[in-house]
């Protein structure tokens, strides 16, 4: 099965070797939005590099939400979050979060409606919305193989870093919660392929906690 992907993010360069192909996008901002989802600083690029690893014929996404740097008012990413569910996405990689907890009645009520559509929710297990009942809540982990997560007391956890580059130590190239997210997505959406919808959760699920395991 086709797997439907969207990235809320800083946008995705189609034409990079780790991506080669996005089937399309939005970007919002504070003035409105426009089809110029090409990513300008790189971080979501990484991240769709990640997933397309993990997930080669995936469907991605660029939700673009950054411009020059990586912050978003909450308003924008409202849109980022609802365009995903008005287009159809299964699953949301969503490297964005906050700690405000004002902003919890909106993502609970997403969270809400993204579930009554069976749609998975990746985002960071220490802020909203990842936090949140309904959310896949994913922690970092060095220790952990890029090709597992692991699940332990309600949190995933997976690599932080992203795909290698070259001669570039690891340490240097990108890493964080960011690719952590993404990692899990990727593993995910792997899963997506080939279980439907219903049954998809409990096998990656299972999958995890044997990891954890042994």
């Amino acid at each position: 099965m086709m797997v439907r992907v969207g990235i809320i993010d800083s946008g995705i360069n189609p034409d990079h070797p780790h991506v080669r192909h996005v089937m399309g996008g939005v970007f919002f901002h504070t003035e409105g939005e426009s089809t110029d989802f090409v990513d300008r600083i790189g971080h979501g690029t990484a991240v769709a590099g990640v997933i397309h690893e993990k997930a080669p014929t995936a469907e991605l996404y660029a939700v673009r939400i950054f411009d020059r740097r990586l912050a978003a008012n909450m308003d924008t990413l409202m849109r980022g979050l609802d365009w995903c569910l008005d287009h159809g996405m299964q699953v949301v990689n969503l490297s964005i979060g906050t700690r405000n907890d004002q902003h919890r009645d909106r993502f609970e009520d997403f969270l809400r409606r993204a579930h009554a559509d069976g749609v998975f929710v990746v985002s960071a297990a220490n802020m909203l919305p990842g936090m949140l009942e309904g959310a896949i809540a994913v922690d970092s982990d060095a220790d952990c193989d890029r090709e597992t997560c692991r699940y332990q007391n309600g949190v995933f956890s997976a690599s932080p870093f992203p795909r290698a580059i070259p001669g570039v130590p690891r340490e240097l190239n990108l890493h964080g919660i960011s690719f952590a997210i993404a990692n899990c997505t990727g593993l995910l959406v792997r899963v997506l392929e080939s279980y439907a919808p219903s049954d998809a959760y409990r096998e990656f699920l299972a999958r995890a906690e044997r990891a954890n395991a042994g």
